[in-house]
Order: C-alpha cells, then structure tokens, then sequence
C-alpha cells in the first residue's frame, strides 16, 4: 500500500460540500482516508479572483500507482463540475475542486503530466504549509 498526502480546494459553489464529496469519492474510488487536517480559508494564490478558497489536507492509503492516481483524481474533479484543468489550459481559475498529490510515498516521480513531490504545495503557497505542517 502507498500513502499519499493530497490537498484539495475548492472556491466555486458549495465549498464545504464540494470537499466533502471529493473526499467521500476519494475513499471509495481510490483508498481509506487514513488523516486529514481541519477546513482553512485562503485567498487565491498565482492568480486573481474575489472567491476564496476552502483547502483541506488528506493522507490516503492506495494501491493505485502515481499516474493512476492521478487518473482516478482527474475523474473524481470532473465529476464534481471541474472544467478546465489548469495543467492543460497553462493558467489558473476558480474552481470546484481541485485535487492534488503532493507526496506519494517518499518518492520522487517525473513526467510530463506529473511532478511529485508537489513543488508549489511544499515551498511557496502558504496555506499548503499550513496544512502540511498539521499533516505530517
């Protein structure tokens, strides 16, 4: 089994619910929520909008590899509302949801889709180090 920590937000519609039920589809879709941090507000981060954020921290147990993690976490968005992917659109917005892996295991990954550990999460947003300091 992997453990994988993964930060979710969401500033669009909902917030509190649109979390919730990334984090139930997560379970059921992907492994046992094995932690998770308490709910924090921020404000967007690389971009503009007058919609904050609700962000929250999870450790989940998988047995799914990175890429199929990641393919499991683009449906789970998708079905929750979420449009656009900022990866392929190459800019940010508000959102749903947005789910992302941070670390999985303690190993490092790269591809062209995917970069772990989560650079962004671990050394510039604020809030990411909030929430990862009440982690791990």
């Amino acid at each position: 089994m992997n453990n994988v920590v993964l930060l979710l937000g969401s500033n669009l519609g909902n917030k509190k619910n649109n979390i919730t039920l990334a984090i139930n589809l997560i379970n059921i879709k992907i492994g046992p929520i094995l932690k998770k941090t308490k709910l924090i507000e921020s404000e967007p981060e690389d971009y503009f909008s007058s919609n904050t954020f609700l962000n929250i921290g999870i450790i989940v147990s998988t047995k799914l590899s990175p890429i199929k993690l990641l393919k499991s976490i683009k449906e789970i968005e998708r079905s929750l509302g979420r449009i656009n992917d900022s990866y392929l659109s190459g800019k940010y917005e508000d959102r749903t949801i947005d789910i992302d892996i941070v670390y999985f295991n303690s190993i490092k990954y790269f591809s062209k889709i995917l970069v772990i550990p989560h650079a962004s999460h671990i050394s510039k947003r604020s809030f990411s180090k909030k929430i990862l300091y009440e982690l791990v």
